[in-house]
């Protein structure tokens, strides 16, 4: 055996089946259905399932540029608190795990704040990256969060958020539970000024994000098969002692109990939402059309 029979074609043929992986490792992903799916053809689905319907997890960027008309928005720019405001540390530094995120991401933490139109109306729309971090909830994402609604109330215009998170950031302690009050008033000023905002519960809804905001919407709607609930599914049936439904915690069992209004397939989000906005904006107008005569008649008697 010489050189070349015993190191060079072992090199060479090493170096072919990796180029091979990598090519197959691009080309497909996988599935929960244990289906092995083209990439190519889940992103033209939307993400979704083209086997069993499941409907894969967005990066905020995806998800405006899905539900955006023709892709047309504006990213609005957020505040950004101070990082790990309380020296966190378990098995990595806090700060390291963020910079880890950023890098993953592209974005500054895991909500991000567009403007832009849906079905031509113009609408402020939030998104959680799940890939932060589990989407969970810290202080810069509610102040993102907060920022949205301002700026819905300053353009008078609805405000629709695709929650995907976890929970409340535990890196942040209690500055991170306080997100949940916070974000709540910002719904409630929404409210006062009679302006819609849609709520709508990805794969998965779960914690402090449930316990606030989620579940505050004028309509709340979800993606089929997502799961929502605020603790786990074993603490619960270790806590009441019962065995708990097969589908429970998921997006069509929470329909079914009332804890939301509708489950919608990713591709009829657009159009769904965008008549549920009609409905609402058409019934805010005559509230205040009402209160206005109202104040009128007021006036009237006053002078009178």
């Amino acid at each position: 055996m010489n050189w070349i029979t015993k190191f060079i074609k072992p090199k060479i043929k090493s170096l072919f089946e990796k180029k091979s992986s990598k090519v197959e490792e691009n080309l497909w992903t996988t599935c929960s259905c244990k289906n092995l799916i083209y990439k190519e053809d889940m992103y033209t689905n939307l993400m979704v399932c083209p086997k069993c319907g499941a409907h894969h997890k967005l990066t905020c960027m995806d998800r405006f540029n899905i539900f955006f008309d023709n892709k047309n928005f504006e990213i609005i720019e957020t505040p950004l608190p101070k990082d790990d405001p309380l020296g966190f540390e378990d098995k990595k530094k806090y700060t390291e795990r963020l910079k880890t995120a950023r890098k993953l991401t592209g974005q500054d933490d895991a909500v991000l704040i567009a403007v832009g139109r849906v079905q031509g109306l113009d609408v402020i729309v939030g998104a959680q990256d799940f890939r932060f971090i589990g989407g969970s909830l810290g202080a810069a994402s509610g102040e993102a969060f907060i920022a949205g609604a301002q700026k819905a109330l300053e353009k008078n215009i609805p405000y629709i958020f695709f929650s995907s998170s976890g929970g409340a950031r535990m890196m942040e302690s209690m500055i991170s539970l306080s997100q949940m009050s916070r974000t709540s008033l910002a719904v409630h000023e929404l409210r006062k000024k009679n302006i819609p905002f849609v709520s709508v519960c990805c794969m998965p809804t779960t914690g402090g994000v449930t316990a606030s905001y989620a579940m505050l919407g004028d309509f709340i709607i979800s993606e089929p098969g997502a799961t929502i609930g605020f603790a786990g599914r074993r603490v619960i049936q270790d806590t009441v002692r019962e065995t708990l439904p097969d589908d429970f915690q998921t997006s069509e069992w929470a329909r079914d109990v009332g804890q939301i209004d509708l489950v919608v397939e990713r591709q009829y989000l657009n159009s769904t939402i965008s008549t549920l906005l009609k409905v609402l904006l058409k019934k805010a107008e005559a509230q205040s059309k009402q209160e206005s005569n109202v104040t009128i008649d007021k006036s009237i008697q006053t002078a009178s």
